[in-house]
């Protein structure tokens, strides 16, 4: 009887350990390979918490460099606030040439957008130094991970975890996949167990 308690304890107290282990990450799904971004996609869309260079050609005060505000919009001297987010810089410009046009600011307005600054990433969980990172063309998981200095000894080296700006679930990916990295993306490093 008392071997028999004695098991069921030892049981009890692993299952207790392990349950301290489990970490929730909310929704994770499997990522499917790569995801489908592009270099072109990642240069020409426009996101919050950006910053661009709108030139106006022959306007030097309306020609600077402007901040893509949380909401998506960006406020322009004359013709107020115009929606950026989830367009390409092409189209944001044409619509920002037709506002003084319309308007009749601007007899015959050549704009231009460029982004100036684009969105940090960020890398979570255990990479030796967590933290906000200046996005840049190229990146996948791996340089990103590389930036935070590395995995702890710590770190899952078969998978890690990237939430994309917009999305609400975490996808899941192998580490021997090149993950492509957008602006705003969270990167969790998950814990290895054994």
């Amino acid at each position: 009887m008392i071997v028999k308690c004695l098991r069921l304890a030892i049981v009890m107290l692993t299952g207790l350990q392990l349950a301290g282990c489990y970490t929730d990450f909310g929704p994770v799904e499997v990522g499917r390979g790569p995801n489908s971004l592009s270099g072109a996609e990642v240069a020409t869309l426009l996101r919050p918490g950006e910053k661009i260079k709108i030139t106006v050609y022959g306007e030097e005060s309306l020609t600077g460099d402007y901040d893509v505000a949380p909401n998506g919009y960006v406020t322009m001297p004359l013709i107020g606030a115009i929606r950026a987010a989830g367009r390409s810089q092409s189209e944001f410009a044409k619509d920002v040439s037709n506002r003084y046009l319309r308007g009749g600011f601007l007899q015959d307005p050549h704009v231009t957008v460029a982004i100036a600054l684009f969105k940090p990433f960020y890398v979570l969980g255990e990479a030796t130094n967590p933290g906000e990172y200046p996005f840049r063309s190229g990146l996948n998981v791996h340089t990103a991970v590389a930036m935070a200095g590395g995995f702890t000894y710590r770190a899952s080296r078969s998978y890690v975890l990237v939430r994309h700006a917009g999305d609400e679930v975490w996808k899941e990916y192998s580490l021997a996949e090149a993950v492509p990295i957008a602006p705003g993306d969270l990167i969790r490093v998950p814990e290895r167990y054994f």
